[in-house]
């Protein structure tokens, strides 16, 4: 059998594209394991210039004027697929010369894109008949902005069924939308000794514990504060704060976590959040698509602290609709949920059996068993034809 090739775009403007695309590149491997895969950068493709300036606006918008992106996200995200807007993105030759050279040369059997802006101009080359290989979009939130809807795109492949109706409102034929879950990695699906992490970590078992992310980023609004009600908490608790890049707050919690009267530990960037997840009665985070995915797949339930007004308001919207989780606007409404939650432990189990059954599971192994089979189908009309 001829060896399966596959190009995988994601971009890093914001760690959950990324992570949909080495969940899908794992899940191919599983499934083909002598597949060649090859995992590229879609900021890799631009001005090393241009891409740095985008990468500092997108982080600096979200981190200091939140309110700013969301007017912009939902100025946007119902422009036509085909207006002159999103053609001029399409069109406006942001690497669209170098894609398709670099995929002329490599020639896979199909191409994944779990980041909006090049499944777009992929999907144009696609209706113009310029690409030949089939172009598969992973949609890495619990919502759809205008600007991954394109009818060149062969496969969708999406979080819930509230985005397979958007898409559909869209034009998007249903036969080409596969409602499968956002692909997150395997290990997230795996079951865990509990007790065991525990004991790694240095934690006691027999108090609730508490995990507080922020993202990659270490954006989590407010996160010293959390934690330091947590510290200081007069209901015993325990918590794990992960800072990633953020060493400011990394540093900053030293004195918390040594004049606190609970246990605390902290970490910078990590690999091993599924652990943490494992062990954890409650997550406080932010709301990216992916996040919220892997918290749901460990049967989670989430605080959600602040969402950034656009995506993440609408993966909120997601969590609170399946009861899975609720959401603290400002810091008051933070603290009465803490203490709410502190002192009603049973709340928490309320959240954690409706976030077992929020999804489906094994969304990677469904995701690639459905592209695999488009892929498949596309041969087999390639043979007859």
């Amino acid at each position: 059998m001829k060896q399966l090739k596959v190009l995988v775009f994601s971009a890093t403007f914001g760690n959950g594209h990324l992570r949909a695309a080495e969940a899908v590149i794992e899940g191919i491997r599983s499934k083909e394991p002598s597949a060649k895969i090859i995992h590229l950068d879609f900021g890799d493709f631009l001005n090393k210039r241009v891409n740095t300036i985008i990468k500092i606006i997108y982080s600096e918008m979200i981190k200091h004027v939140p309110k700013l992106w969301g007017k912009l996200y939902y100025k946007t995200s119902k422009v036509q697929p085909q207006s002159i807007s999103q053609r001029f993105l399409n069109l406006n030759r942001l690497g669209r010369r170098d894609f398709h050279k670099y995929i002329q040369v490599f020639k896979p059997d199909f191409i994944v894109c779990t980041y909006p802006t090049v499944s777009s101009i992929l999907a144009q080359l696609r209706s113009e008949q310029i690409l030949q290989v089939p172009v598969i979009t992973v949609i890495t939130d619990y919502t759809v902005h205008s600007h991954w809807v394109h009818p060149g795109v062969d496969c969708y492949i999406v979080a819930c069924t509230e985005v397979k109706e958007n898409l559909e409102s869209w034009g998007i034929r249903a036969q080409r939308i596969h409602v499968t879950g956002i692909p997150v990695s395997e290990k997230f699906e795996r079951e865990m000794d509990r007790g065991q992490i525990i004991t790694k970590l240095g934690l006691k078992s027999d108090l609730p514990t508490f995990l507080v992310m922020g993202g990659s980023a270490g954006v989590l609004k407010s996160a010293k504060r959390i934690c330091k009600k947590l510290a200081d908490s007069l209901v015993p608790v325990q918590a794990i704060i992960v800072c990633g890049k953020n060493k400011q707050l990394y540093l900053s919690l030293e004195e918390v976590i040594a004049q606190g009267r609970n246990p605390m530990i902290r970490f910078e960037f990590i690999d091993n959040v599924e652990e943490l997840m494992s062990v954890a009665d409650l997550i406080i985070t932010k709301a990216g698509g992916l996040t919220v995915s892997e918290a749901l797949t460990k049967h989670l339930p989430l605080l959600i602290y602040k969402p950034i007004p656009g995506q993440e308001e609408e993966n909120s919207h997601f969590v609170q609709s399946k009861g899975a989780g609720c959401v603290a606007g400002n810091e008051e409404e933070l603290e009465q949920l803490l203490n709410r939650f502190l002192r009603h432990p049973e709340e928490i189990e309320k959240m954690r059996i409706k976030a077992a059954v929020a999804l489906a599971g094994h969304s990677t192994e469904r995701a690639v068993a459905d592209i695999l089979k488009l892929v498949m189908d596309l041969r087999m009309e390639q043979k007859i034809g």
